[in-house]
């Protein structure tokens, strides 16, 4: 995830935030949680009105837009921003959701709506087509969020992490576990591989339990490879994270790996938890595939 929007100019909250991405990827949600931020919040405005609208603002304004949007053309939209960027100093970000194909197609069988890139076309084709036409403003986005793995409030947190009170606020680091068979969080600025530590999942006894309890963490923090790395892992981020903060990120991703996200990447990031509170920063934690390999009943 790219979080570098830029800063207002002389402390200013004024600022603007255009919205886009693929069809189903949450533009709607993105847009409440802006919402709920304290942006003025306006959806699929015809690109034509874009300057006019910016200009009359005042406060912190959030534009959705996407291929529905009447006269959409994205190298046209981006020639708008740079002129509105160059006319009015104030700093305009785009916030581009992604998502992998099978779960959009997923999401679009499960309401039965044809796909906005043509109602005529199949919904995988419809999704590729709506990629080719996005392109251009993805490589221009600020901060890229990939929902594949997200829920609604997952949402609602990256965007209240990067744009409530970005100016006045320390730098929000939010650390993820996951596993490798499940994919590496793509939102990720830094990842971790703990795939090295002996694996509790082969200890007929810690299989089913999880980096939380005490059990799996006794049977990690025997491993002798694991302080050594974990002192090496505080001594890189420690300068690290004033650095990024210092570099205008307000809010920095950090995932640890596993090969299930189960059992070893979670008590990492659990002890990385524990680090950051000693520190007093400002952070929030997810063990985003802790259950992911146990059915409902399981959980």
């Amino acid at each position: 995830m790219k979080n570098t929007v830029p800063k207002p100019e002389g402390g200013s909250m004024r600022r603007v935030v255009l919205v886009t991405g693929l069809s189903g990827a949450g533009k709607s949600s993105a847009l409440r949680a802006l919402e709920d931020t304290g942006f003025e919040t306006v959806d699929n405005l015809p690109q034509a009105l874009i300057s006019a609208v910016v200009t009359a603002g005042h406060g912190p304004m959030a534009i959705g837009i996407d291929v529905r949007t009447r006269d959409f053309d994205a190298a046209g939209l981006i020639e708008t921003l740079d002129q509105l960027r160059e006319n009015t100093k104030l700093p305009i970000g785009i916030v581009f959701l992604d998502c992998d194909t099978e779960i959009l197609v997923r999401r679009f069988s499960e309401t039965r709506r044809p796909h906005p890139a043509g109602e005529d076309l199949p919904v995988p084709v419809g999704i590729e087509t709506e990629r080719r036409l996005l392109g251009p403003l993805r490589e221009q986005a600020e901060l890229l969020v990939d929902t594949s793995r997200m829920t609604s409030a997952d949402l609602k947190r990256v965007l209240t992490g990067q744009f409530s009170g970005a100016m006045t606020r320390p730098m929000r680091v939010f650390l993820t576990s996951f596993g490798y068979k499940y994919g590496v969080p793509r939102d990720a600025d830094l990842v971790f591989d703990v795939r090295f530590l002996k694996n509790p999942h082969y200890v007929p006894e810690l299989k089913s339990h999880t980096g939380l309890e005490s059990e799996v963490a006794d049977f990690i923090t025997r491993d002798p490879a694991l302080e050594p790395f974990l002192e090496r892992l505080v001594q890189l981020l420690d300068p690290l994270l004033p650095l990024y903060e210092n570099e205008g990120k307000s809010y920095l991703t950090i995932a640890v790996g596993c090969t299930g996200g189960q059992h070893r990447s979670v008590y990492v990031v659990e002890r990385l938890k524990a680090w950051l509170a000693r520190k007093g920063a400002t952070f929030s934690v997810r063990h985003r595939d802790i259950y992911a390999s146990r059915t409902p009943s399981d959980v």
